[in-house]
């Protein structure tokens, strides 16, 4: 009887995943391998036509162009004057980079900043980059929780004027959606509008044709996205998304960036390790057409 009683709700269970998860694995969609250069690739920004990436923590403060079809480093530009604390996400109003140094794994950080980077003639404008700090008004402690608190985040948009940020919560496995005024030069608090249990830690956003997209992974290391359209300006969660499986890590990597055009979606994953198995820092492009509306 609990034999059966278990295949049932294995049943139950595989059946209510199938229905609410559309399987899109990435795999096949790999443009190429990254560069070693940028195994640790940890955020995407597609910019007047051009990609660009960088590393995360540890690493320089540089920023790499990217070839589309081959992901390839066609450029490479070292950002003076900042330090590489933890940069996770990056997102542009078409005239600026704005470069997210809020990766905060243990909650302790009150240095969250991103910088805001002009370009000019496709070059950045090292001489003008300005800081825009802020911090979280809900956050009252500061205790080391490695993993185990809501004040992560890795995942930006800039959009309506304003800089979006979509917060990593590893206790919570949801993400708040909180808007930052890029205008402002002393340190302000982030404004919480919404949130939405995704049952993934999100590591990356992009926003294209009033579509937000948000990418993650699970601590099984099984990775999703999510699309959820926009029912109001700068609105994400009153509806439900489309939900992505997008494959396993130990197959294509440790899914840290995403951005969108009108001809598709990139995915970046860095080099991703465990005692199972390892992958290669890779580029993905997922054509618009196989994605469901």
């Amino acid at each position: 009887m609990k034999k059966i009683l278990l295949l049932t709700a294995v049943i139950i269970f595989q059946s209510s995943f199938s229905q609410q998860t559309d399987f899109l694995k990435i795999r096949k969609y790999r443009v190429d391998y990254l560069e070693d250069k940028i195994r640790e690739t940890s955020g995407l920004s597609m910019m007047n036509g051009k990609l660009y990436t960088f590393n995360d923590s540890g690493n320089a403060p540089e920023l790499f162009e990217l070839d589309e079809d081959s992901g390839s480093i066609k450029n490479t530009f070292t950002i003076s004057n900042v330090k590489n604390k933890d940069w996770e996400a990056l997102a542009n109003d078409g005239k600026n980079l704005y470069i997210g140094d809020f990766g905060n794994n243990g909650g302790t950080r009150k240095d969250l900043e991103i910088y805001k980077l002009p370009f000019n003639s496709n070059e950045p404008k090292n001489d003008s980059i300005t800081k825009i700090s802020f911090y979280y008004p809900e956050q009252t402690e500061f205790i080391p929780k490695y993993t185990d608190n809501d004040f992560d985040a890795e995942a930006m948009i800039y959009l309506n004027g304003k800089l979006h940020l979509f917060t990593k919560e590893w206790k919570s496995k949801s993400t708040s959606h909180y808007i930052i005024d890029p205008v402002v030069s002393e340190k302000q608090k982030a404004e919480k509008i919404e949130s939405y249990k995704t049952n993934f830690v999100v590591t990356d956003a992009a926003y294209f044709d009033r579509k937000l997209y948000l990418v993650g992974y699970t601590k099984k290391t099984e990775v999703f996205l999510n699309v959820f359209r926009e029912t109001e300006p700068g609105i994400f969660f009153k509806g439900q998304p489309k939900h992505y499986y997008l494959g396993n890590a130990l197959a294509v990597g440790q899914i840290e960036g995403i951005a969108v055009n009108e001809s598709g979606i990139y995915i970046s994953g860095e080099k991703f390790r465990s005692g199972l198995g390892s992958a290669q820092p890779s580029l993905y492009f997922i054509p618009k057409e196989q994605l469901k509306d």
